[in-house]
C-alpha cells in the first residue's frame, strides 16, 4: 500500500516549510519532529492522547516497508516520536532516503487523518497549525501565496 501522491505532497511542502523556518543548516529529521510535534500538539487537543498515539503507531506501522530504516523509531505512551536519533547517526544512510524517510512517515499519518477525518477536518487541522500557509481544498496540495 503506497500513499496518495496528494498526502506525499503535503507533506513535503510541510517539512520544507519547517525545514525552511528552522534555518537549513538543520538536519531534515529535525524538520520531521518540528512537523510531527506540530500534529501532534494540534490532533492531541482534538482525539486526546490515545488517540494520537494510536493514528501515529498505525502511521509508523504502514511507513516501515517503505522506509525501513524507520524500525529505529517508535511512539511513547504520550505520543512523541522517538528513535529518529538512533537513524540520524547511521553512517551509511544516504541523504536522499533520509528526506523521503520523513516524508513517507508524515504523508502516511495525513492520510489517516484524512481517511479517518475527513478532507476538510483535516485541513482545518493543519491551518491552525500552519496559519500563514495555504491548503487548496480541491487536491490537499500545499502552496505558498503568491
Amino acid at each position: 500500500m503506497t500513499t496518495f501522491p496528494e498526502m506525499r505532497d503535503l507533506a513535503r511542502c510541510l517539512l520544507t516549510y519547517e525545514a525552511n523556518v528552522g534555518k537549513t543548516s538543520e538536519p531534515v529529521e529535525s524538520a520531521t519532529l518540528r512537523v510531527y510535534e506540530k500534529l501532534r500538539q494540534s490532533l492531541g487537543e482534538f482525539v486526546g492522547v490515545a488517540g494520537f498515539q494510536s493514528l501515529a503507531s498505525r502511521a509508523l506501522t504502514l511507513a516501515r516497508p517503505e522506509a525501513p530504516s524507520l524500525s529505529a523509531a517508535r511512539v511513547a505512551a504520550d505520543g512523541s516520536l522517538q528513535g529518529l536519533g538512533e537513524i540520524e547517526t547511521q553512517v551509511d544512510m544516504d541523504k536522499d532516503r533520509d528526506g523521503e524517510r520523513g516524508i513517507i512517515l508524515i504523508a502516511r499519518l495525513l492520510g489517516l487523518l484524512r481517511i479517518f477525518l475527513g478532507e476538510a477536518l483535516t485541513l482545518s487541522l493543519l491551518r491552525n497549525s500552519w496559519p500563514g500557509e495555504a491548503f487548496d481544498d480541491r487536491n490537499s496540495a500545499h502552496r505558498r501565496k503568491a
